[in-house]
């Protein structure tokens, strides 16, 4: 390297400059480093490294040539080789690079690449920059950010630290290059002028025209959204467009305006051409310890629907009717997690008429975002706590739930669907559930002790099933009040495992619990208007289980693990005084087979002794191929006559919906089947001792190509032998699917096949086109359910999510 300096100039010494230092690469040549100094006299105090190795002010040089004339250095490289620099927490790679010391000025010509701190580059002919890399000037610009989004500009000047001017910009989220070389962009747009401002955090664009595959659709004479390096800004989202036969063409255009970094609005009016819009909104606020989430929505409008107006037994469609009246729901949740043990939370959900959200499409509006959560088309209010600690839990809540279910369907006019009335719901105050187990062993095993208690009250008379037939009233009930109760549950179990010299698993284990009920405003069929029942069960009993391994070949296994379950407990004490608040239904599987207690709650539970066994046979080959199947069946000394059920059809008439019953129990069948990386499947049944199937579940999950794939489901329910108009029997197939036909476009196949009343509940067609940049579907649905006011509806749909701008967040609808 040669240095032409004659003296240092007082200018170097006096910048925050400290030093920099050189190494230039000759091919075939050692390296050559020069470290240049300030003047003894004037040492600035020393410095913290960067993360990069450099000192404040340093700059490192890689290059085939290098030299200094004075306070200017320059290197000189070519395409291929380019020059690499690297300063202040950014590379810099050219052809040339030339860097004033004095001034502070930098320059690259010749593939300029420009690499910040957030890994953002930024690509030129020609790049210039100050010594505070406020201000610059790049030709021929290309941006690549972070989030995969592109910048091309044919000059660019940095005015300020906050403000940058591009001209003649193409901009768009969408990759420009693949495997096969450059690519026209799915999405982009074009402007004369664009001026990226970061006190605004936005990026301002003057006369637009938007292109979809390169074809110019669209023109804005000025345009304007966040920076994409920003996380979230105030501006437009996706608009939402839909139709629906009762509101007609909707189109909802959110707005989110951002408060602070932990605030913030989503306000989406939805504007419809049948009926008055419906205004929706959502704020959200992160707090030290939690979050909040409120979201409502409200419009002044009569009802509407299909309606039977002059009485000739066919409903008419699209009919307003009632008077106008305020319409609104909240759907609102809390959770903070504060210091130590404890957090807490509540959920808020409420709906002025039980039809709001068909009627307007509301977006996913059952939600499990708090301890307890109401199932489909039940919404819950609550405020709970937990504490927990490694070895205790305890939880204390309140609750009350609003249905939206449909008890009676109108076949002739939906809009007069009977629904639950939740005055016959309880308020559940409080619900309290705790657990705690001791540090070190007891008796050489686990031992844990439980307590539950709960009070529920209700407005309304509600009679079989919660009640049983030898108390529910007979009869009119209308004006009776609701029934009472309060439980208080101790339960203590204790387990120890053992393995034997042969392999065989042993766990003896102890379980002992006690019920104390206080029953209030039983009906006057009973004789008795309130009482105290308690009631107790011991129970012994030992699990055995013992795997078996074999090794069918070099890349098969079988493992095949009999269990077995013994266990004496005393008579379970079914007073028909207790309501059944929380076993009115099970689901036996390879897992609540083995339970002590295998009804979901408290109220109902199991005694005498029993015998409970199953097989597990696990087949694995290939390493990642595997199969399994489960079946087991539990068998008891005697009946238990109080699990069985009047049928709705005919109180005369019983049956068993539990399955345990008998003296055998269902079968429980349980498979797993993975054959390949693209496929995946499951199947779940009971059946009865005559081989009929009482409830049954399979899913296949299959994809080929790419990115084609399935989703077929078959769920049937045949509890209730019995037929009638009240028999709750169901039968359905379910389709889910996607094939992509040419490229990036597809059709997609969605829907819902009612086998029990022979018709397509719910059926979506439409046309896909999917690439790394957007997805949007067009298509066509219908539904057929019985729960819309509007009966059968149809109308078409659109689903739209775009790189770096985000989704529409239009989702599909509960298909099950």
């Amino acid at each position: 390297m040669s240095d032409r300096r004659k003296t240092p100039g007082r200018a170097l010494r006096t910048r925050l400059l400290a030093g920099a230092a050189f190494v230039a690469w000759v091919h075939g040549a050692p390296a050559l480093a020069q470290q240049v100094d300030p003047s003894p006299s004037e040492t600035p105090p020393p410095a913290q490294q960067a993360s990069d190795g450099l000192a404040p002010g340093s700059v490192y040089l890689e290059a085939q040539q290098a030299a200094r004339e004075g306070d200017v250095i320059s290197a000189t490289g070519t395409e291929e080789d380019r020059v690499f620099a690297r300063f202040r927490q950014r590379s810099l790679q050219a052809a040339e690079v030339t860097y004033d010391m004095a001034t502070g000025v930098a320059t690259a010509a010749g593939r300029a690449e420009l690499t910040g701190p957030d890994g953002s580059v930024v690509q030129a002919s020609r790049i210039e920059l100050d010594s505070d890399l406020n201000t610059g000037v790049a030709t021929d610009l290309a941006l690549r950010l972070q989030n995969g989004a592109s910048l091309m500009a044919a000059s660019a000047v940095r005015r300020s630290e906050n403000v940058s001017e591009l001209n003649r910009v193409i901009f768009t989220p969408c990759p420009i290059c693949d495997v096969d070389g450059p690519k026209t962009p799915s999405i982009s747009f074009q402007a004369e002028k664009a001026v990226q401002d970061n006190d605004l955090r936005a990026i301002l664009y003057r006369n637009v025209i938007f292109r979809v595959g390169g074809v110019p659709v669209f023109y804005l004479p000025a345009f304007a959204h966040p920076d994409p390096s920003v996380e979230r800004a105030s501006g437009f989202l996706v608009p939402l467009p839909d139709y629906d036969e009762g509101r007609g063409f909707s189109l909802e255009v959110p707005y989110l305006h951002v408060v602070s970094p932990s605030e913030d609005w989503l306000i989406s009016p939805q504007i419809n051409t049948r009926v008055a819009p419906l205004l929706n909104a959502q704020w959200r606020r992160r707090f030290d310890s939690g979050t909040v989430v409120v979201r409502g929505g409200y419009t002044y409008e009569r009802n509407f629907g299909d309606f039977d107006q002059d009485g000739d037994g066919r409903a008419e469609s699209r009919v307003m009717y009632g008077d106008r009246t305020h319409r609104s729901y909240l759907l609102s949740h809390g959770k903070f997690d504060l210091a130590g043990p404890w957090r807490w939370g509540f959920t808020a959900e409420q709906v002025s008429d039980k039809t709001l959200f068909d009627q307007y499409s509301i977006n996913d509006p059952y939600q499990d975002n708090g301890l307890y959560y109401g199932d489909r088309r039940r919404l819950i209010s609550q405020i709970y706590a937990e504490r927990q600690t490694q070895r205790s839990y305890l939880s204390v809540a309140a609750f009350k739930v609003q249905s939206l279910r449909v008890v009676a369907f109108d076949p002739v006019t939906p809009a007069l669907n009977v629904f639950e009335d939740d005055k016959t719901l309880p308020v559940v105050a409080p619900l309290i559930d705790g657990r705690w187990e001791p540090e070190g062993p007891v008796l050489g095993g686990r031992l844990r002790v439980r307590g539950s208690s709960v009070s529920l009250f209700r407005d309304s008379y509600v009679g079989f099933p919660t009640l049983s037939t030898i108390i529910a009233q007979p009869g009119d009930t209308q004006g009776l009040p609701g029934v009472d109760s309060t439980r208080v549950t101790l339960r203590a179990d204790w387990r120890r495992s053992f393995i034997s010299p042969m392999g065989i698993r042993w766990e003896p284990f102890v379980d002992t619990r006690v019920d104390s009920y206080s029953v209030r405003d039983l009906p006057p069929s009973s004789g008795i208007d309130s009482d105290v029942v308690t009631r107790g069960r011991a129970s012994v009993g030992l699990d055995i289980s013992y795997p078996l391994y074999g090794r069918l070949s070099a890349t098969s296994d079988l493992v095949i693990e009999p269990q077995i379950q013994i266990s004496a407990s005393n008579r379970a004490k079914i007073d028909p005084r207790i309501p059944n608040e929380d076993s009115q239904t099970i689901e036996l599987d390879h897992i609540s087979l083995f339970n002590l207690d295998r009804f979901p709650g408290y109220d109902l539970l199991e005694g005498g002794l029993r015998l409970t066994a199953g097989t597990r046979a696990t087949l694995t080959w290939d390493t990642r191929r595997t199969a399994s199947l489960f079946v087991g069946r539990s068998m008891r000394d005697e009946a238990i006559n109080e699990f069985l059920t009047p049928i709705p059809d005919d109180p005369s008439r019983i049956y068993d919906p539990s399955g345990l019953s008998s003296r055998t129990s269902d079968w429980v069948v349980q498979a797993d089947f993975k054959p390949t990386d693209r496929i995946h499947g499951w199947a779940h049944a009971t059946i009865d001792g005559n081989g009929e199937i009482r409830r049954a579940e399979t899913t296949i999950n299959g994809g080929w190509g790419r990115r084609n794939n399935a989703k077929v489901s078959y769920i049937i329910d045949r509890s209730n032998p019995f037929d009638g108009p009240l028999n709750r029997n169901y039968e359905l197939v379910q389709l889910e699917s996607q094939q992509f036909i040419y490229r990036n476009w597809g059709v997609t196949v969605n829907g819902i096949a009612d086998l029990e009343r022979d018709i397509i509940t719910r059926s979506e067609v439409g046309l896909l086109f999917d690439d790394d940049c957007f997805r949007i579907e067009l298509g066509w649905r219908r539904d057929n359910t019985r729960v819309r006011p509007t009966g059968p509806a149809e109308g078409f749909y659109v689903r739209l999510n775009l790189a770096t701008f985000g989704g529409s967040g239009y989702g599909q609808d509960e298909m099950r």
